[in-house]
């Protein structure tokens, strides 16, 4: 999975960045101190693998993992060569969905490029930015599209549905919203358009230190912004970046008590984990052995041979069955062939729908 980090100057991103990558980017209190887009490797922390580690005495571990983007700041009219101008855009095309850091705190000692906190304008500013992107990317393709059609009168209902999409951006509006016709073809196209508008979002309410406890219940920024997702179908967390840089410092065991003393009971990166996987749909499952124990993350709904082509091409040409266990069963009884013995090992085929924490041995035959 992967994720770009997007904001305004001065709003915690590349702090809250820092801080889920120990990568060290700079930051600093003005505006485009991320001139190129940092990229960190996150494991995503996950208990299940860790004990099936150790019950098969595994000589290695892999987790899921997340790459994270720092984009450079942007301010109003980067879509025309302001501040950093257009280069951050082609960065984040590629990502799965969009981190965006909005501030949710007052503090004097921080500037604020718009000289007062809101974090729906902000949005709406940084919103606007990404509407006039992808209508320069929309209008390079009618024009391509267009010249096309004369020759192919195919392609006009493509043509149709790409100025039905400017139109739809024009108003305003993100390409989220737009309803794609009930067409397999035209619905292949607007995926490989990959417009920034398109993207699923996730809100990242960063607030001081004391509004954790509640996790923002009392800060009226946060709750315009729960607000606002709501109506997009968005996710949100509330998290401190300035906390979180403090606590990427500290060991696991430092990090649990702190957050306990801070009546907190998840970090920043473990709420971001949630919001991605909820948002974008997305469960892990598990392989185990002697060599290896490793959970690989797949789209929620995704059947046994496609999951079987996460780990390699030739598992999903050559499917044969699927061994399936839950990972609480196979612990508890301690090993698959007890599992078995048992009767609780599933013998799955190709219409067999994976589920979160099966932990499955594919067979195959090349």
């Amino acid at each position: 999975m992967k994720l770009g980090i997007v904001g305004l100057p001065n709003v915690g991103k590349s702090t809250l960045f820092n801080s889920l990558t120990k990568a060290g980017a700079q930051a600093a209190n003005f505006p485009f101190c991320t001139i190129d887009p940092n990229v960190g490797i996150v494991p995503v922390p996950d208990e299940r693998i860790e004990e099936l580690g150790k019950l098969y005495n595994t000589k290695k571990v892999t987790h899921a993992a997340i790459e994270f983007v720092d984009i450079a700041g942007l301010v109003k009219g980067a879509s025309k060569g302001e501040g950093l101008g257009n280069q951050f855009l082609a960065n984040i095309r590629e990502v799965d969905a969009i981190v965006h850091v909005v501030r949710c705190f007052e503090d004097t000692n921080v500037i604020h490029v718009e000289g007062s906190v809101d974090p729906v304008r902000d949005i709406d500013t940084i919103n606007m930015e990404l509407i006039f992107s992808d209508i320069e990317i929309l209008e390079r393709r009618i024009a391509k599209v267009a010249k096309q059609a004369k020759m192919d009168k195919s392609l006009q209902k493509e043509l149709d549905m790409l100025e039905a999409i400017k139109a739809h951006l024009d108003g305003g509006k993100m390409a989220a919203t737009f309803e794609v016709p009930a067409d397999e073809e035209l619905e292949k196209a607007f995926n490989e358009y990959n417009l920034l508008t398109a993207k699923k979002t996730i809100y990242a309410a960063n607030v001081s230190e004391e509004d954790l406890a509640d996790d923002g219940a009392s800060n009226q920024y946060v709750a315009k912004v729960r607000e606002l997702a709501e109506k997009e179908g968005n996710g949100v967390f509330v998290i401190s970046a300035k906390l979180e840089e403090e606590l990427s410092e500290l060991s696991d065991e430092e990090k649990a008590e702190f957050l306990k003393d801070l009546g907190v009971e998840s970090s920043g990166l473990d709420k971001l984990i949630a919001a991605s996987y909820k948002l974008l749909g997305l469960i892990s499952f598990l392989t185990a052995g002697e060599d290896e124990c490793r959970a690989w993350t797949i789209k929620e709904g995704t059947k046994a041979p496609q999951a079987a082509g996460k780990i390699h091409t030739d598992f999903e040409r050559g499917f044969i069955k699927a061994e399936v266990v839950n990972y609480k069963d196979l612990l508890e009884l301690g090993s698959l062939s007890a599992a078995r013995e048992k009767g609780i090992v599933g013998m799955e085929g190709k219409e067999y729908v994976v589920k979160d924490g099966d932990v499955i041995l594919f067979r195959f035959n090349v």
